[in-house]
């Protein structure tokens, strides 16, 4: 066999070569046994199209998968909720179920659910193959409902194709992305917040909470129906519209996934869904997450295997999702899932300690998000830095797209709350936010929906605090105030600026959105005070607010521009921790940054290519809550200095604010003109002697 490209891209793997090759061979043993040989793992994940309730040769036909069942009866309004026998299913092998029933037996919107008997026992549930389940609002129990509407909805015919270079992500939850105290829906977000989206410039959502929750509190993360989009938000047409006018605005439609565990209700859920403890997931001491209160998956059975990957095409077939981004990877690679875990080296993922079994799935469940869509998008959200995961599965890697930036949200965290101003550091954020694997793909963020929920605090608020309440009006100077605005711009901009697969907003961060999230529970009065989003912050013209929302517009819209910025080499071309200076090149987007607290420099000279520089954002501009101390319509021509000629730089002289991040466009020097842009002939010398301080 010859060496991966994985190991061969990072020699020092090579002591873990024999590891990371039986992994390799595993998933394409797995592939090779599920397909009967064919690779054709997308023949394979239909399991959708089979189980659940179907209209088939002028029936309805309903099947089920419980293998420790020894009866099952449909039930329903159309039963009176009564176990019959018309309604009783037949074991037709292997532990599948099934009933076929006259086309008027059954009817849109009907409410039905199964009732499962085991040896000792019985219970009613849920399908696991259900497309639709519904809380009723007086009695508060879930069921199964039919939805087989007469003029089902019908997408544009027009392939979408999502714009990925770069990734622009705007993650967001459908029930809290309204400005009313309520549950949002899926047509007040297609028609209230796309367009906001689209004007702000970013080309992807990335939608919280799809898959069927019994909990509104949960976030969407404890999952109990895995093929029913949440009907907290509206119907699936209603789903498959929003996504289709998303398509026709240019926007991807990225759904956040849940196969790292389930919950634990039976009634709902999948536990003991045939009254077995271990039909989905493990029988043993592995069965429930000790963080987490809820199940984990056996992914070592072939039949969850399946159950796993029919979910993935589910959503990209009849929806048309354009990708996932896996929750809670860390969780699934690890026996121990990560849990008080710092990965130090490389032997701790190739200790033994490793999931093998989640492995292969997650290897599974890339090749056939490719094969189904090879346009789709994986994004990865995992913290211990295993080598391989956004790599290619040809290549030995697990197959993702992109792997989440984890460690950025928890370096700006610690900086704010542990350093003081004059401590931050250029070579720590710039190690911070390039540190990463050459080979794979990442998503940085400054800030996703983890660092708003209660307990927790947006960077603004670490920031400013509860001086938002009372300062955040235009014309009303406030010391914490302008500096809470200025770090808060000059984070997200070096976090955008350094990407190397994409970027992510979490809805309302980009405006400085205040105060935390908190859904409806008992301990709040069941409020959905802080469950939403007050956009009119940032729609009013007397509020600051908006200009952080200018801001963000203004840097995401320069970024999307330019195409395939985030494959341009970092270029640095000034790292000073004594005057906070932080400076580097992308392509001809020149990115400086000074974060000192009260130091402003006139004429600070950087090495930078020959040319001339104009200046195009300045986050110092009155349009975003700056004091206009940039003069943006001067153009700066280099200065030349012999002991840089060789390298073909020269000095540019910039007037930087303490405080202020700036991007300037180069612009080289054309062929035949002068090879210095200015005929200046300053020293080295007498050029850093231009780097004085002012007080600002």
């Amino acid at each position: 066999m010859k060496t991966l490209k994985l190991i061969k891209n990072d020699p020092w793997l090579a002591p873990y070569k024999q590891a990371i090759e039986g992994r390799h061979n595993r998933a394409v043993e797995k592939i090779s046994e599920l397909t009967g040989g064919t690779g054709n793992l997308s023949d394979f994940a239909d399991g959708y199209l089979y189980f659940g309730l179907h209209k088939e040769n002028g029936h309805w036909v309903f099947r089920e998968w419980a293998p420790n069942a020894n009866a099952i009866y449909l039930i329903g309004n159309f039963s009176n909720w009564k176990e019959r026998p018309e309604y009783r299913l037949l074991a037709i092998g292997r532990g599948v179920w099934e009933i076929k029933l006259p086309l008027d037996t059954l009817h849109h919107l009907d409410f039905y659910k199964l009732s499962v008997h085991w040896p000792g026992g019985q219970g009613e549930r849920i399908p696991a193959w259900a497309t639709r389940v519904v809380q009723d609002p007086e009695t508060y129990i879930f069921s199964a409902q039919i939805w087989d509407p007469e003029k089902p909805f019908v997408f544009s015919k027009k392939p979408f194709r999502p714009q990925t270079s770069p990734l622009l992500i705007y993650e967001c939850h459908i029930g809290m992305a309204q400005q009313e105290e309520k549950v949002g829906s899926y047509t007040e977000f297609k028609e209230k917040i796309l367009p906001r989206i689209v004007a702000d410039g970013y080309n992807a959502i990335q939608i919280m909470a799809i898959q069927e929750h019994p909990y509104y509190g949960s976030f969407g993360y404890h999952v109990s129906s895995f093929f029913a989009p949440s009907s907290r938000f509206g119907t699936p047409d209603e789903l498959k519209s929003l996504i289709d006018e998303a398509h026709k605005m240019g926007i991807a439609v990225i759904m956040d996934i849940v196969h790292s565990h389930a919950v634990k209700n039976e009634v709902e859920g999948l536990g003991r869904f045939d009254g077995s403890y271990n039909q989905y997931f493990y029988g043993d001491h592995r069965r429930e997450h000790p963080a987490w209160d809820s199940l984990c998956f056996d992914y070592g059975k072939n039949d969850v295997i399946h159950f796993l990957l029919s979910n993935c095409k589910y959503w990209l077939d009849e929806f048309r999702f354009d990708g996932f981004r896996f929750d809670g990877v860390t969780s699934m690679l690890y026996y121990n899932h990560g849990l008080g875990q710092a990965f130090g080296s490389y032997d701790d993922y190739y200790n033994g300690g490793q999931d093998d079994n989640a492995i292969v799935y997650l290897t599974l469940a890339n090749e056939l998000i490719h094969q189904v869509n090879p346009r789709a998008i994986t994004i990865a959200e995992e913290m211990s830095g295993m080598p391989g995961l956004a790599a290619k599965f040809n290549d030995g890697g697990i197959g993702f797209d992109y792997r989440m930036a984890m460690g950025i949200p928890d370096f700006w965290i610690k900086t704010i709350k542990e350093k003081k101003d004059e401590d931050w550091k250029p070579t720590a954020i710039f190690w911070e936010l390039t540190n990463r694997r050459s080979d794979e793909k990442t998503i940085n963020y400054a800030e996703s929906h983890d660092q708003a929920l209660v307990g927790d605090k947006t960077i603004i608020f670490r920031l400013i605090d509860d001086v938002m309440y009372w300062h955040m009006s235009k014309g009303d100077t406030n010391l914490i105030v302008d500096r809470g605005m200025a770090l808060h711009k000059m984070i997200r901009l070096v976090t955008l600026s350094t990407i190397n697969g994409g970027y992510l907003n979490f809805m309302g961060n980009e405006f400085g959105h205040p105060e935390w999230i908190d859904f409806p529970r008992q301990g709040n009065g069941w409020s959905y005070k802080y469950a939403r989003r007050q956009w009119d912050l940032v729609d009013r013209n007397d509020l600051k607010y908006q200009y952080l929302g200018a801001f963000d517009e203004a840097m995401i819209h320069i970024i999307s521009q330019k195409k395939k910025f985030e494959r341009t080499p970092i270029v640095k071309l000034c790292e000073n921790d004594g005057d906070q200076v932080l400076a580097f090149l992308r392509d001809d987007l020149l990115f400086v940054f000074n974060f000192h607290p009260f130091k402003s420099f006139n004429g600070y000279g950087i090495l930078a290519p020959t040319g001339e520089y104009e200046h195009i954002l300045s986050s110092d501009d009155p349009a975003f809550g700056g004091y206009g101390l940039i003069d943006m319509k001067v153009k700066h021509l280099t200065r030349h200095d012999p002991l840089f000629e060789k390298d073909n730089k020269e000095w540019l002289m910039l007037y930087l604010p303490a405080r202020t991040a700036q991007i300037l466009r180069w612009k080289k020097p054309e062929p035949g003109e002068t090879k210095n842009a200015s005929k200046s002939k300053k020293s080295a010398g007498s050029i850093k002697k231009e780097n004085k301080s002012k007080k600002k």
